[in-house]
């Protein structure tokens, strides 16, 4: 398996609209596993997201991320991020859904 946690800060005021982009059901993710979107419960980053992702792969993940640039499907998500923070990689080794 191949992980990721991405720390996304949205433009002022933007990050539940963020989120809900994130999240839209129409955007097919072969191969993933797991993709959750969290609000940062800091007040001092009231823009901030995680989105943690656990995907079969690193192939399918970049497989993925290939289409959607190709394709634009979140183009509309993409504009709505102020700042791309850290992304940590990681290897699940399980959990609960996995």
């Amino acid at each position: 398996m191949y992980g990721l946690i991405t720390h996304l800060t949205a433009h002022p005021g933007r990050r539940d609209e963020l989120g809900l982009c994130l999240l839209d059901p129409n955007v097919k993710r072969p191969g993933c596993h797991s993709y959750v979107v969290a609000h940062d419960l800091d007040d001092a980053d009231a823009d901030a997201l995680w989105v943690t992702e656990v995907w079969m792969s690193k192939a399918a993940h970049d497989a993925w991320s290939a289409d959607i640039r190709e394709s634009g499907v979140m183009r509309s998500a993409l504009a709505l991020i102020a700042t791309w923070g850290d992304t940590v990689f990681t290897r699940p080794i399980g959990g609960v859904g996995l």
